[in-house]
């Protein structure tokens, strides 16, 4: 049995899967192996399995036996295998370790690398993965690389005859499941003459 991934926010009771045989006469299901952290619990009689308790996304995949059994001989039994996976489910957004990031940048020059800018993210495999960009701000006058988080200008600044000071509103955003999540941080540019 393969039933569907269960998410790791599964409150207990949860269906899991319903095993059933055919048989002429009435049996007995249950766990004989494979699930040493007790997370799932049988109806004897129906064959549905549910979860005990909260689901540890470590754990799994968990793969168990489910026996049934012959209600008048405990001889005559046979044993099916139930494989559950769990979904981890994207609980943190991305953080920048400041929210408010000040640069200086020298006038006339094109093309400078301004600041790298780090997020981190407490999730594991893809709902951590995180990619930049800018939300908002100059977006012609600077870019940032979408996979390391440098900040950069895209053109020269002139002190005397352009803005002095530039705001630019930078997100990391992860690749989670089952949304994305979002992490913000200002970026303050101070032209030097």
């Amino acid at each position: 049995y393969e039933p569907a991934p269960l998410s790791e926010k599964a409150p207990p009771d949860t269906f899991v899967v319903q095993i059933s045989v055919l048989y002429n006469v009435p049996v007995i299901y249950s766990i004989v192996s494979g699930d040493q952290n007790g997370y799932f619990i049988i109806d004897p009689s129906t064959g549905i399995i549910r979860t005990r308790k909260n689901l540890t996304v470590e754990h799994f995949p968990v793969s168990f036996n489910v026996q049934a059994t012959d209600s008048s001989d405990s001889n005559i039994h046979n044993q099916v295998s139930v494989n559950v996976e769990v979904i981890d489910e994207n609980d943190f957004a991305p953080v920048f370790s400041s929210s408010l990031v000040e640069e200086n940048l020298e006038e006339n020059l094109p093309g400078t690398r301004i600041v790298q800018l780090k997020a981190q993210d407490n999730d594991a495999g893809r709902n951590g993965i995180l990619t930049y960009g800018i939300l908002s701000g100059d977006s012609l006058k600077f870019q940032i690389d979408e996979a390391t988080g440098v900040l950069y200008s895209t053109t020269s600044f002139d002190y005397e005859e352009e803005a002095t000071e530039y705001q630019i509103v930078v997100y990391a955003e992860d690749d989670g499941i089952p949304e994305k999540k979002r992490g913000y941080c200002t970026v303050v540019i101070k032209i030097l003459d």
